[in-house]
């Protein structure tokens, strides 16, 4: 059985990690001068998710923001070019958010960003210890504390 103190511990670990991980892929991705934020992009990750394209509210609530930060991402990043805004058929007075296709090269760009920084943070460890882990962390993010904040996948 685990103490407090250790709890405490792993949680101040994690956030550690955590912090190092948004720092590692935000220098990935200044190295590959894609002129994006890492909130534009986990837009655009979480816009390439969807099969037809999205309505700002959709976003907002996907990405737990309000949907002024949304409708300011959206504004960016339809200026750089990378998502357009597109009535929707049914209904012309309801605007949606599509990749464009600059927007896919860019998101092709991010992955490879993302993998390139998994890399390095994974670099100290032996296949053994990435499967060990990717076992623990699978069981932290889909088990029940993930299921009653509504983390779980569906």
């Amino acid at each position: 059985m685990t103490s407090p103190d250790s709890d405490g511990l792993l949680a101040e670990q994690l956030l550690r990690l955590t912090r190092r991980v948004h720092r590692i892929q935000k220098r990935h991705l200044e190295q590959r001068g894609l002129g994006v934020t890492p909130a534009q992009s986990r837009l655009l990750r979480t816009l390439a998710h969807y099969g037809s394209p999205p309505r700002m509210a959709d976003l907002a609530a996907r990405l737990e923001v309000v949907p002024r930060a949304v409708t300011t991402l959206v504004d960016a990043l339809e200026t750089a070019g990378k998502v357009r805004r597109v009535p929707d058929p049914a209904n012309r007075r309801v605007i949606r958010i599509e990749l464009t296709d600059d927007g896919r090269a860019t998101l092709r760009e991010l992955h490879a960003a993302r993998r390139s920084a998994a890399e390095e943070i994974l670099a100290p460890l032996t296949d053994g210890q990435r499967a060990l882990l990717g076992g623990l962390l699978d069981t932290l993010v889909d088990g029940p504390a993930a299921e009653r904040c509504g983390d779980a996948p569906a």
